[in-house]
């Protein structure tokens, strides 16, 4: 299994507006080769930093996502976002193998 971490910060008082974007998310990216699930992760100590967790079935699928259309335009639409405060919010990535279970 792959793991990717998206983590990013967002002001306080926009943490429920940015958790509703990702409740009414496309998923898109659900429908995509090797995807596993989807999770909106909330740091309990600090509440307004959230972390994207997406798993696959291998790296060589999450690389055919982060290549295709389907991501390009997923990603375009949050350039696109009206809130241009979130719009530039830029995530710190990880990627994960896992390695045991």
């Amino acid at each position: 299994m792959y793991i990717v971490h998206s983590t990013f910060n967002v002001p306080i008082e926009k943490v429920e507006e940015v958790i509703g974007i990702y409740q009414a998310r496309s998923k898109l990216v659900d429908t995509y080769e090797g995807f596993e699930s989807f999770q909106l992760l909330q740091n309990e100590v600090k509440p307004n930093e959230l972390t994207v967790q997406i798993n696959w079935k291998t790296k060589q699928d999450y690389l055919s996502w982060v290549t295709s259309d389907a991501y390009k335009k997923v990603h375009e639409l949050e350039k696109n976002y009206p809130d241009q405060e979130l719009a530039s919010i830029k995530p710190i990535v990880q990627r994960f193998e896992v390695v045991a279970e």
